[in-house]
């Protein structure tokens, strides 16, 4: 439909003569692909998506164990302000995903492979965090913007914040 637009457009502009000529040119370029068709960051930013919770939930996890020394739903729930039931189904994923474990009436305990997540989530984190901190944003906004960007900054994207607060004597 845009392409036929285009055409009519397209020949009320041009010599009759030779204006399919013209047209095939166009529909050339226009088959080309784009960079901004690339799908690349998109793939990324649905993946990036697929393990916020996992790693918001190691994390918090790491953060009640470090505090009470035993971690259950009820923490967390109160933690994310979610549901008992949402915690439930979220604990179950990342148990079978080797994060966590857990069982009835117990605590939840974190893994290795969660530990070392949870480490690896808190250290992003505080880089975030403190990068935004270093370039004047504001403590409360940018907590805030901290657990959304998190989850997305590319590893050389950090290592130049990491740098960057180096540079400037922030912590990291």
């Amino acid at each position: 439909m845009l392409v036929a637009r285009y055409v009519c457009d397209f020949q009320a502009t041009i010599a009759p003569s030779n204006w399919h000529f013209q047209l095939l040119e166009l529909v050339h370029l226009a088959s080309r692909k784009s960079p901004l068709s690339d799908a690349r960051p998109h793939q990324r930013t649905r993946r990036d998506h697929s393990n916020e919770t996992a790693e918001d939930y190691v994390e918090a996890i790491a953060e009640i164990l470090a505090e009470k020394e035993e971690c259950r739903a009820v923490d967390l729930a109160a933690f994310f302000g979610v549901s008992h039931v949402t915690v439930k189904r979220i604990v179950s994923r990342l148990e079978s995903e080797g994060l966590l474990r857990t069982e009835a009436y117990r605590p939840i305990t974190l893994t290795p492979q969660g530990k070392r997540l949870a480490v690896k989530s808190r250290k992003r984190h505080e880089i975030v965090l403190n990068f935004l901190l270093a370039i004047g944003v504001d403590t409360a906004t940018a907590a805030l913007d901290t657990e959304g960007i998190e989850h997305h900054v590319s590893p050389q994207t950090l290592a130049r914040f990491e740098a960057f607060l180096k540079r400037v004597g922030g912590a990291s």
